[in-house]
């Protein structure tokens, strides 16, 4: 199965939004490769069926976001109990099964009305998004890459990504309240996007520096550096998980570890 193909539609669908719109998790990691800065790696990158589009807290989305998903052959399915409901779409081909899109907001502020009830999603344009913490954090200095013709797309696509300082550090901050099985995958994206960009430690310093830590909040800079060692300080069993996820390569676990204190104190520090 072509992996790619299915994203590619969903970029294309998504293409009048593309400037307020960013591809986060796992398709932002993937995206990285595009980027002018990333060192050519020999293996692949970790695969995902599942493509998360945020944008930005009170941006106001113009049009029919839905139906432009569903011109492209996407359909919506509503889930859980929340007001507005959870809304994911999903390819119905053959080929395509699996992969799906949800939309993503930042949750800023109280997480609860005054009456108790979760403030867990909103509506607009068509289309529901989950408001997650920490979020705004990949909104800070983004970049863009561009699908061409080795994605399948026919005419080049951009799409913009959150910097990897910033998509590390949102994975450090959400790290206690992930799923294990969450917890190891983010730890191989964070050793992988260091190793895509080892050779510009001082770049992600700089960006960490002059546009990352002064935009957050003193609380959440402390929590960020203490992260640093209270995930990758010893060798535990997160990380042993993350090294035996990939299928094309032997990672071994504490040079895993070692790498990833070593590149996050210069960038944090």
């Amino acid at each position: 199965m072509n992996d790619l193909a299915p994203f590619v539609r969903l970029v294309q669908a998504l293409a009048p939004w593309e400037s307020r719109l960013l591809f986060v998790g796992g398709w932002a990691h993937r995206l990285y490769r595009l980027h002018e800065r990333a060192t050519p790696l020999k293996y692949q990158p970790l695969a995902t069926l599942d493509a998360d589009v945020a944008y930005a807290q009170r941006e106001r989305l113009d049009g029919d976001i839905r139906a432009a998903l569903e011109a492209e052959g996407f359909h919506q399915q509503l889930t859980g109990s929340h007001q507005p409901p959870v809304s994911r779409y999903t390819l119905g081909e053959e080929s395509t099964a699996g992969f799906y899109a949800e939309f993503l907001t930042p949750l800023v502020g109280r997480a609860y009305t005054r009456e108790g009830v979760p403030m867990a999603t909103e509506a607009q344009s068509g289309i529901t998004a989950q408001r997650l913490r920490y979020l705004d954090l990949l909104f800070l200095t983004p970049w863009s890459v561009t699908l061409g013709a080795d994605w399948g797309a026919d005419v080049p696509l951009a799409a913009r990504i959150p910097n990897p300082v910033a998509f590390i550090v949102q994975k450090l901050l959400i790290h206690p309240d992930r799923a294990a099985g969450k917890q190891a995958q983010d730890l191989l994206y964070i050793h992988d996007t260091l190793e895509l960009f080892a050779a510009r430690l001082d770049e992600l310093h700089a960006l960490w520096d002059e546009d990352i830590r002064p935009s957050m909040d003193p609380a959440w800079v402390r929590r960020v550096l203490q992260a640093r060692t209270d995930v990758f300080g010893t060798l535990n069993d997160r990380i042993r998980d993350a090294a035996r996820i990939p299928q094309d390569r032997d990672l071994d676990p504490e040079r895993m570890r070692a790498m990833c204190l070593e590149a996050l104190g210069e960038i944090l520090e």
